[in-house]
């Protein structure tokens, strides 16, 4: 013994990838950091991961080549995992276990917390009504994303989530002033994409209202368990200890959830679905249910899961399990990705079910629902259109179809594209207006009399984007 917290046992009884087992250890804490240390090398850290009654697993977090277990010092230093937080982290960029990834000084901070925090109790929860402008018009017209709301991006292989994910991290407002922060996470990304999207928000003057956690897919694959929990822990200090309207973008939870697996298979767990472990439903949970808005408390936290769908199916299990623990999804089209489409948002899939409670009057537009729906309706249909003129050509279509085609087109190329950057709500309400009226009344069923008089002028004024004949 070192101290009243610390124990040292000599040599490991096995071990198998990243994991250490210890026989007879006592007072173990769950998440207790762990020192291994070998003679001529580097110390490596760790943490218990499974404090059972006869054994004790012990994760590490640095390469363990050239470790022999039996001849190793191990330390349990009684002391759980913890981050610096505080307003001084924004601006700032760590990697996956917390430590200064921008060459600064480690902060002072204002407080230390364990990053293991609970999902926010259901019984102090309030409900989200305030909507956040990410800027987006396919998120904000169509799916708006609410504060406190938990909104993932469904990816694919090869599509662009960390694009989407720096757009909405750049982009980013508090409709009405009030104080603002993006958290970002990055789980598993190469450290190209790392240089390009810290590049990239510094270039856009983002990166002083924003906090980054890097884990590199070079990094050891346990990091990226620490990684989105040291975003949330200081993401909970910013928004419910400083009254600050915190986004947090995690990208992605797929190398999450396959280092799960990864350390489940080490432990020789029996798998689930498709390998992965039993539990990782409970495990995403603990995540995901970190977001939302306190009673009484100023601040929210407002969380935006990036994930890549493994052959862009959408029932494997990260995607089935993060439906059922969010309120929706974003998802992205590989054939709008062909076609140039940026960013290639299918709307028709994607849902945000907290929508109505952020939206109408006092937040967006006082018609925005009908408004929304009418551009839903005319273009769902435009899309069974196009599928008809496959077979029997466009000029055989009645004519409300032709039209509902050549408006599924400018839909995507003038309102989902957005080749000219940042749209303010204001902006993507005047283009959306633009499209609906060039269509006649007659096909505007969506739409009431009243909301369409209001905006009758539009018809006749020169538009910002028209539907091409």
């Amino acid at each position: 013994m070192t101290g009243s917290l610390e124990r040292v046992y000599r040599g490991a009884a096995a071990a198998g990838g990243p994991l250490l087992f210890l026989e007879r250890t006592r007072r173990v804490a769950l998440g207790e950091w762990v020192i291994v240390r070998m003679k001529g090398q580097a110390d490596r850290r760790g943490q218990v991961i499974d404090a059972g009654e006869h054994a004790t697993v012990v994760q590490l977090l640095d390469e363990t080549v050239g470790l022999a277990p039996d001849r190793a010092e191990i330390t349990l230093t009684g002391e759980v995992a913890t981050t610096v937080v505080g307003q001084e982290l924004l601006g700032r960029a760590f990697d996956g276990h917390g430590a200064s990834a921008d060459g600064l000084p480690a902060p002072i901070g204002e407080a230390v917390r364990t990053i293991n925090g609970a999902a926010i109790n259901p019984v102090r929860r309030a409900r989200p009504l305030d909507f956040i402008e990410t800027g987006v018009s396919a998120i904000d017209a169509m799916n708006t994303l609410v504060r406190g709301q938990k909104l993932p991006v469904f990816s694919g292989p090869g599509l662009p989530g960390l694009e989407l994910a720096a757009r909405i991290v750049e982009w980013s407002r508090a409709p009405r002033g009030e104080p603002f922060a993006v958290v970002f996470a990055a789980v598993g990304i190469t450290a190209r994409e790392s240089r390009e999207f810290v590049d990239r928000l510094r270039a856009s003057g983002a990166m002083s209202r924003t906090v980054l956690y890097l884990n590199e897919a070079a990094h050891p694959a346990v990091e990226r368990l620490l990684a989105p929990r040291l975003a949330l822990t200081c993401a909970e200090f910013l928004a419910f200890e400083r009254g600050i309207h915190v986004l947090v973008v995690i990208a992605d939870m797929t190398h999450y959830c396959e280092a799960l697996r990864e350390i489940a298979t080490a432990r020789e767990e029996i798998p689930g679905r498709r390998g992965y472990p039993g539990y990782m439903y409970t495990d995403l949970a603990s995540i995901y249910e970190r977001a939302g808005i306190i009673r009484g408390r100023a601040g929210s936290i407002t969380q935006i899961p990036i994930l890549t769908m493994p052959d862009d199916d959408m029932t494997h299990p990260i995607p089935d399990l993060t439906g059922y623990i969010t309120e929706g999804q974003i998802v992205l089209s590989r054939e709008l990705h062909r076609r140039g489409i940026s960013p290639p948002i299918d709307v028709l899939p994607s849902l945000s079910r907290l929508m109505s409670g952020g939206i109408g009057k006092g937040r967006t537009r006082a018609e925005h629902r009908e408004w929304s729906d009418q551009l839903y309706a005319t273009y769902a249909r435009g899309r069974e259109a196009r599928t008809m003129a496959a077979i029997v050509g466009a000029s055989g279509l009645p004519p409300a179809d032709q039209r509902a085609l050549k408006f599924a087109d400018a839909f995507e190329e003038n309102f989902i594209a957005q080749p000219g950057g940042r749209r303010t709500i204001d902006e993507t309400f005047a283009a959306g207006w633009s499209l609906l009226a060039q269509l006649p009344r007659d096909d505007l069923l969506r739409i009431s009399d009243a909301t369409w008089q209001a905006h009758a002028a539009l018809s006749t004024a020169p538009s910002a984007v028209a539907v091409p004949p």
